[in-house]
């Protein structure tokens, strides 16, 4: 047997339980695309191969048997079968001998569509009617939430996916080396920060050293209505020292063209809200309420802390 058929190794795999009865063993590629097995497609359907079949793939009709009669082919998109036709042979990771013939997972409820419509139409032989009756099964089961969404958890690249799209996130606000210094706070927001905690900006927060509370506060109002997992990040980038300081200013690790714009968004935002705030509670509850933190414990920062 030739190479090919040996079939590509998924590097998650798992069984997708739709419904009683009905499980089909599913992978996830190395290119991230999520196949089905397409045998065990063929019989959540209810589908048997016949010798009509066999006869239509001699006369050059590539399609799968479960949709490959003549009555559904308007029904069935050039999309639709192009990813049927273009089905891959794969195979469970670790599993050895032959692979298996595997269709793209977004098309499960496509093929579901194409019997349900032609049903709509009275368009189905008699011997497709009880097809009709487990693509609506399968449907419903899929209704609840998206296949590739299923075939991710019943994988195990759920986990694996989330982490990836952390780390594109990240790479993205993140800059790998240390930004020269530019001021990115204005005076305006330490100034509208201490009228609204009742503190004296005169003394405290003008042209010198700010108490250390106001960069944890900077951290709780700006950074942390950031992406989440953009300031765990930066803390990591840029730790304290022994003295409770940091060495930078985290704004200094962020990308130009995407940390640094976000960044300065965030800031004439939260500038805006202090405005129009009488009170730093009041505050607290209008930012919260236009931009919440992800996850993060919620909680008012005093000058002791």
């Amino acid at each position: 047997m030739a190479e090919r058929e040996k079939g590509e190794t998924a590097e998650y795999g798992g069984e997708l339980h739709l419904a009683e009865g009905i499980d089909i063993p599913c992978g996830v590629m190395k290119d991230g695309t999520r196949l089905l097995s397409e045998r065990q497609v063929s019989a959540a359907l209810g589908n048997k191969r016949g010798g009509s079949h066999w006869i239509r793939q001699k006369e050059g009709n590539k399609l799968p048997v479960y949709v490959s009669a003549g009555n559904l082919k308007p029904y069935i998109s050039a999309a639709l079968e192009r990813k049927l036709v273009d089905r891959r042979i794969w195979r469970a990771k670790g599993q050895g001998g032959f692979g298996a013939y595997g269709i793209d997972a977004t098309s499960l409820p496509e093929i579901c569509d194409v019997f349900l419509k032609a049903r709509r139409d009275h368009a189905l032989l008699p011997s497709q009617e009880h097809i009709a009756l487990q693509a609506e099964i399968l449907m419903a089961a899929l209704a609840k939430i998206g296949v590739v969404a299923l075939v991710d958890e019943a994988t195990g690249y759920q986990s694996v996916r989330q982490h990836n799209e952390l780390e594109l996130l990240l790479s993205k606000y993140i800059s790998e080396e240390l930004q020269p210094w530019a001021k990115r706070f204005p005076d305006e927001f330490y100034s509208q920060m201490f009228k609204l905690k009742g503190w004296d900006y005169i003394n405290l927060g003008a042209g010198g050293k700010k108490p250390r509370v106001v960069g944890k506060i900077a951290n709780d109002i700006v950074y942390d209505r950031l992406p989440s997992g953009v300031l765990e990040s930066l803390k990591k980038k840029n730790p304290s020292g022994a003295d409770g300081h940091r060495k930078h200013h985290h704004h200094q690790f962020l990308t130009e063209d995407i940390g640094n714009k976000h960044l300065e968004k965030m800031i004439g935002s939260v500038i805006t809200l202090m405005r129009a705030s009488g009170s730093w509670s009041e505050f607290t509850r209008l930012l919260d309420r236009a931009y919440p933190k992800h996850g993060a414990v919620q909680g008012e920062l005093t000058m002791d802390d």
